[in-house]
């Protein structure tokens, strides 16, 4: 089946692989040099040389290991964000514990894989997200879920500061944010709802700005926070 990704034209888009581990670091740019509209702009061996080679090269995406020496793939994410580099992140993690998944969230990573993740899914999620879109791993998204739902106090949850009594909403943008959180892409939110692709991007971007969130992801949290998740 053919998606939006499937096939792209322009330039490359430029990843930096950071993980501290040199069998996955040098087996994931092999990897990743292979795919078509992706090259690589080299190995970071932890947060602080990611940070400074995003700032020498700047590539459009980091392929973040989270649990790295001198500087873990959580803070160097916050460094890049708060240093204002247009480089979005992509975390690539085993997510063993939810604590490194919702601070990397709240530091601003875009995306998040497992590394479980084949080539094609790996190649989906960096385009996605270097179009300025959110990426999350089903099983990421579904334990997000499962914290949120059983009112967990981690991460994003316990950050996550008390929804306004009024929004300003709209009934249409209310049932786009429910089906966001149930984990639905936009293709299939248009085809329940009747609508084009476009205009589901359009209510999305009327969310994050009436909620206030960053992406996808804060958007699912903002869902359960407020009572509309389904």
């Amino acid at each position: 089946m053919t998606t939006p990704h499937s096939h792209r034209s322009g330039p490359p888009i430029r990843v930096l692989v950071a993980d501290d581990q040199k069998v996955v670091r040098e087996g994931l740019a092999m990897m990743l040099g292979l795919l078509p509209g992706i090259e690589v702009t080299g190995t970071a061996i932890d947060g602080a040389d990611a940070v400074r080679q995003v700032a020498s090269s700047d590539p459009d995406i980091v392929l973040m290991d989270l649990n790295m020496p001198t500087l873990d793939g959580v803070e160097a994410t916050r460094q890049l964000v708060e240093r204002g580099c247009r480089t979005r992140v992509v975390v690539l993690t085993t997510y063993a514990d939810d604590d490194w998944v919702f601070r990397a969230l709240q530091a601003g990573a875009r995306g998040f894989l497992s590394k479980d993740s084949g080539a094609q899914e790996i190649r989906h999620a960096i385009i996605t997200v270097a179009s300025g879109e959110a990426q999350l791993d089903p099983s990421v998204q579904r334990r997000l879920l499962e914290v949120l739902a059983g009112g967990g106090h981690v991460g994003v949850a316990a950050a996550a500061p008390p929804a306004p009594p009024a929004d300003g909403l709209t009934a249409r943008e209310t049932e786009v944010l429910v089906e966001i959180a149930q984990g639905l892409s936009n293709q299939e939110i248009a085809g329940r709802l009747f609508v084009s692709e476009a205009t589901v991007k359009t209510h999305i971007n009327h969310l994050l700005a009436k909620t206030a969130c960053r992406d996808r992801a804060a958007l699912v949290a903002y869902a359960y926070r407020t009572g509309r998740a389904g």
